[in-house]
């Protein structure tokens, strides 16, 4: 029997946001079985550059923040940048460095996997979609 499966880059928006005390349908989509997730190793930069301010806004106790983050981070396949093509890197500096080039490893990663882009970054998503980029996943 084949499955169906869906291949979504997750950015560091999402993880934040599902950390958020009302955020369960966030944590519920992160643990579909038929979506596979991926991001590139940066996020795990961001996660911890941001961790005060993710654990003053949760709301949560910071050791429940760890049970959550590691129960979603095990459903994540992180990718190193090397594995990205460097067209596929150009193409997404090309798409974001107008926009915001923090987000270029999620752009070439969902780029190179031929996969849909999870953001709730509304800036990148509208100038992505202005740049002709419409790949993403919505829940």
């Amino acid at each position: 029997m084949t499955e169906n499966y869906t291949k979504v880059i997750i950015d560091t928006n999402i993880i934040f946001s599902s950390l958020l005390v009302s955020s369960s349908k966030l944590r519920d989509t992160l643990m579909k079985s038929d979506i596979i997730f991926y991001a590139p190793n940066y996020l795990f930069v961001e996660i911890f550059k941001y961790k005060e301010k993710i654990l003053k806004y949760s709301k949560i106790d910071e050791s429940e923040i760890y049970i959550i983050l590691d129960t979603i981070i095990s459903n994540i396949n992180f990718i190193n940048m090397n594995f990205i093509s460097v067209k596929n890197r150009q193409k997404a500096y090309d798409l974001c460095k107008d926009i915001d080039e923090k987000d270029l490893a999620f752009v070439a990663l969902a780029l190179e996997l031929n996969a849909l882009l999870w953001t709730g970054d509304q800036k990148l998503r509208k100038g992505l979609e202005s740049k002709n980029f419409g790949y993403f996943y919505n829940i």
